[in-house]
């Protein structure tokens, strides 16, 4: 979503409240099929004219108020005592509106980053949950994806049941938590999914919270003047450039035979190797002009999905597959939100992708200076990077130092809208509050891995900045710890995300804050796990046990303490429920489940019982340990450590471990250690 259409988006929803308010107006989360909150206090809200009385039933129940002088109207339900429903609601002031088919139970919030906006059509058990999902008592509503700096008092979306026909376009996340949720209380429950991929847990804080932090607020000032003055500053450089090329004689020419480059039969003979990412230079190629890089992917087995094709180039280039143009970046297109080339990867179809050789071709226009790739290209989870074949199409004659330093210069990237402090709590948070809720499930940090350090700060700020602005107490959050991910590790060391799964685990501190381990439940090439079941459940357990009275764990091993005796480390550990487990490991791990994709498991502690500690002494070196299960303790050595002082587990981005409950949860990763973290000092 470009800037000025995330503002073209939130003028219809500003103007419709700004607005003479001849008839009563509800918030479309207020509308039939709804789910409410069985609870003392409802709170039910809208538009009418200013003084106007207005009065909601529901059941019997009636309340009256009179609009303020903007408009406003609010009135609070006592649903505390209500059976399941359905009833019908009419609010009525100068007209009268029914609001058919309202149950009453119990209403969960789902957000946070692609991992909760899953659908449940995409995951393994997609066909088997489908087919049986019809359930009118699960409902869930859809808030559409909006990133603007303007905080807007309603959004789009309906309430939809659950069914066959529409299942398959729930959050998956949310689903499975709901439907555990209502098998087991027999009560209707609501989701309200607000998730949006790839955004960081800034652009989910209001701009109260961003800016209580010093240094986010210093992030959130500059973004946002970026973002405001992007527009006048991207016409800068388009005309001038134009101007530049003009002047110079320097502009583009149309490529007279693109089959001669980019055809996948074509030989490779005739080019240069070019080593990527980096500048697109090597003996030979023409550093201006016209150049072509191109190379040849292998791909074993038909793709049965979409995969992304993530270029970072910094240049004006034509992106080819298999001969076919997919995209171009133009003078008019530069620079783009999201970033200096583009917001996002490129998405092969599957009728894009062959079975064997494919041919990836990309053409560069090179005025001034060679184009350069400023971060790895990759097909899904694939690398690209190392050498491409290049060739000249057209070289331009050599510039003069005087004349490139006078073209006009690339205004710094700037994210897209939804990356941006505040804006997806503008768009997405705030329209559906104050609707009342039972608490919150929420599934994110993946955006923040690289900043782990500073989420210590930015996440517990999130909770309490919602709480704070929902006024509903200090009402329950769940949230998933991020799943095993990336190539496995063949030595200990350091990782920004076992450092984000630590700070999750710090967040725990909040009150009435719970957390889901999900490091068996990860898949080492693809960032999506297809299980989203086992994490719903697993969300879900801690909300039955939390909130509902289920006397069931739900929650794995957790590090409590370390007692160091002589060259060994004995670790002490809370939620031990049927005693510690040192869980069986298959002989393989998953790759990618949607292609069947695995690959052997290689033991770091081919000797030990449990799998996934690591050991130190003061030398801070990390070595692989033995470690073994003493009762509600776990005892760890190395010989190549006789003074320990420090223990990790499962400290890596896709660890091998296998310490688990009686209850078949997994230990969350964890330190003993308080070593300075490896992102410290990276800033929003």
């Amino acid at each position: 979503m470009k800037f000025s259409h995330a503002l073209q988006c939130s003028l219809p929803l500003l103007l419709s409240v700004s607005a003479a308010f001849a008839d009563i107006r509800l918030p479309a989360i207020i509308s039939d099929h709804m789910v409410l909150e069985k609870s003392a206090r409802v709170p039910v809200w809208g538009s009418s004219d200013p003084g106007e009385e207005v009065t909601v039933s529901l059941n019997g129940q009636s309340v009256k108020t009179v609009a303020n002088a903007d408009g406003r109207w609010t009135v609070s339900l006592n649903l505390s005592e209500f059976a399941p429903g359905p009833f019908e609601m009419t609010v009525e002031g100068k007209n009268k509106l029914k609001i058919s088919d309202v149950l009453v139970g119990e209403v969960w919030v789902a957000s946070g980053q692609s991992n909760m906006e899953w659908i449940v059509k995409n995951t393994s058990h997609a066909d088997e949950d489908i087919a049986a999902s019809a359930n009118p008592l699960i409902r869930q509503f859809l808030v559409k994806r909006n990133a603007t700096p303007e905080a807007l008092v309603d959004t789009e979306g309906h309430w939809v049941a659950a069914s066959p026909e529409t299942t398959g376009s729930f959050s998956a996340v949310g689903f499975s938590f709901a439907k555990k949720l209502q098998s087991e209380l027999k009560v209707p429950i609501g989701i309200i999914n607000s998730s949006w991929g790839g955004t960081p847990s800034e652009a989910w804080t209001s701009t109260e919270g961003i800016d209580s932090v010093p240094d986010l607020k210093a992030s959130r000032e500059r973004l946002w003047a970026d973002l405001r003055d992007f527009p006048e500053k991207k016409k800068s450089f388009v005309d001038g450039m134009t101007t530049w090329l003009r002047e110079n004689a320097r502009e583009d020419r149309p490529v007279s035979n693109v089959t001669a480059f980019a055809d996948p039969e074509i030989p490779a003979e005739g080019g240069v190797n070019v080593s990527l990412p980096g500048v697109v230079e090597a003996p030979g190629l023409s550093p201006t002009g016209a150049v072509w890089v191109r190379k040849e992917i292998q791909i074993p087995a038909k793709a049965g999905e979409s995969l992304p094709l993530l270029l970072p180039i910094d240049g004006f280039d034509s992106i080819y597959w298999n001969g076919k143009l997919l995209q171009q970046t133009t003078i008019a297109d530069f620079p783009s939100l999201g970033g200096v080339r583009r917001g996002g990867p490129l998405i092969l179809r599957p009728s894009d992708i062959l079975e064997g050789k494919n041919v990836l071709a990309i053409r560069f226009f090179q005025p001034v200076a060679p184009a350069k790739f400023t971060g790895e290209p990759k097909l899904g989870s694939v690398s690209l990077a190392g050498i491409w074949t290049a060739k000249t199409e057209f070289e331009l004659p050599p510039l003069s130092a005087d004349k490139a330093a006078q073209a006009p210069q690339l205004q710094r990237a700037v994210p897209s809208p939804q990356n941006v402090a505040s804006y997806l709590f503008n768009g997405m948070i705030r329209p559906i509050i104050p609707y009342a809720i039972s608490g919150v499930i929420w599934y994110q940090g993946e955006s923040n891995a690289g900043r782990a350090d500073q989420y210590r700060t930015a996440f517990p700020l999130l909770i309490s900045d919602w709480r704070r602005i929902w006024n509903q107490g200090d009402f329950p959050f769940y949230f998933c710890q991020l799943a095993n991910f990336q190539a496995k590790a063949a030595v200990p060391g350091d990782s920004d995300w076992a450092e984000l799964r630590d700070a999750q685990s710090m967040t725990l501190k909040v009150p009435n804050t719970g957390q889901a381990t999900l490091i068996d439940l990860g898949e080492s090439a693809d960032i999506h796990p297809r299980n989203k079941r086992d994490v719903g459940e697993r969300l879900a357990r801690i909300a039955l046990a939390k909130d509902y009275g289920r006397a069931i764990p739900y929650s794995g091993p957790v590090f409590e303490s370390q007692k160091i005796d002589g060259n060994r480390v004995i670790l002490h550990f809370r939620n031990t429920d049927g005693g510690l487990v040192a869980w069986a490991l298959p002989a393989t791990y998953d790759v990618k489940t949607i292609s069947h994709e695995t690959a052997p498991l290689v033991r770091n502690s081919p000797g030990s019982e449990l799998e996934g500690f690591a050991i130190c002494g003061k030398d801070r070196q990390w070595v692989w340990a033995d470690a073994k299960i003493d009762g509600d303790t776990v005892i760890v050595s190395s010989d190549k450590v006789p003074s320990p002082v420090a223990v990790r587990y499962a400290w890596s981005d896709n660890p091998t471990c296998n310490l688990f409950n009686g209850a078949g949860l997994p230990a969350s990763p964890f330190r003993t250690d308080d070593f300075p973290p490896v992102t410290l000092g990276k800033k929003y």
